[in-house]
């Protein structure tokens, strides 16, 4: 196949769904099926980041727009857009949204910029959903499909832009442990499984806000801890099976003793 590389690629896809010499699984494919694998790919791509693997970046980039091309591919068969329209799209999304650098407006900082930015999406979500009533809830365009953790976050950063926000970090700590101190209440008063899990979501959701309060995304801080806590667990299988023994096997005191060690060689550097 001859072409630019994204014209080839198009065509790649477009005989991958051809209905007579196409693959059959590409065939039956539908947005929803799709959709799983797309937000898959984007991880893929968060990962590569973190590890700083430019090879594996470039490959799972390609998969990521591997997956746009597919959606685009079979919008067109529905006769909704094709993949030009939504480069189009995009490209009239980024000029409406820099007029500091395809027009003539003024932009102080960085600062500056962001305020503009969600002053612009601002304006499109009152276009959009706030057509009918005057002006789109502060809340909208927030997808429901995000991992709940970061949709916590960006609720709440909606929110503090209109105004409905703490103070500072402190008091978002303090409503962290007066939501931790609600669970211990919960479980006290033998309320159900389902109210004590409301009040852990309250606590989830709080401690979002003071990730959101640092600066930091709830969702990679989350990531970290995952992967620290497959270190160190991994540490311990090792410890143990260097005795011929398992986690399993194992009594508690001992289990404690080598996660000390593991958050120890870590603050070492050894791990």
């Amino acid at each position: 196949m001859t072409g630019t590389p994204i014209e080839r690629l198009i065509a790649i896809m477009a005989r991958l769904r051809d209905p007579a010499r196409g693959c059959p699984w590409d065939r039956e494919q539908n947005f929803a099926t799709i959709a799983p694998y797309t937000i898959e790919e984007a991880y893929e791509v968060a990962d590569a980041i973190a590890r700083n693997d430019m090879a594996d970046l470039k490959d799972e980039l390609g998969d990521l727009l591997f997956q746009v091309v597919f959606h685009a591919r079979m919008a067109e068969e529905a006769g909704s857009f094709a993949f030009g329209d939504v480069a189009d799209a995009i490209s009239d999304k980024m000029e409406r949204r820099h007029p500091h650098v395809f027009g003539d407006v003024v932009i102080r900082d960085a600062a500056h910029q962001t305020e503009a930015w969600e002053a612009h999406k601002a304006r499109e979500r009152d276009a959009g959903e706030g057509a009918a009533s005057g002006k789109a809830s502060a809340l909208a365009g927030v997808p429901l499909a995000l991992p709940a953790l970061l949709r916590a976050e960006k609720l709440g950063k909606r929110a503090a832009r209109v105004g409905f926000d703490w103070p500072d970090a402190s008091a978002v700590l303090d409503k962290v442990r007066e939501e931790a101190g609600e669970i211990s209440d919960a479980i006290g008063e033998k309320e159900s499984p389902e109210r004590i899990g409301q009040e852990i979501g309250d606590l989830l959701f709080a401690a979002a806000q003071l990730a959101r309060h640092y600066k930091l995304n709830p969702e990679t801080v989350l990531r970290d801890a995952n992967a620290r806590f497959e270190r160190r667990f991994r540490y311990v299988e090792a410890g143990l099976a260097a005795r011929g023994r398992s986690p399993a096997d194992a009594n508690l005191d001992e289990l404690e003793a080598l996660w000390s060690e593991a958050k120890k060689a870590e603050r070492d550097k050894a791990l």
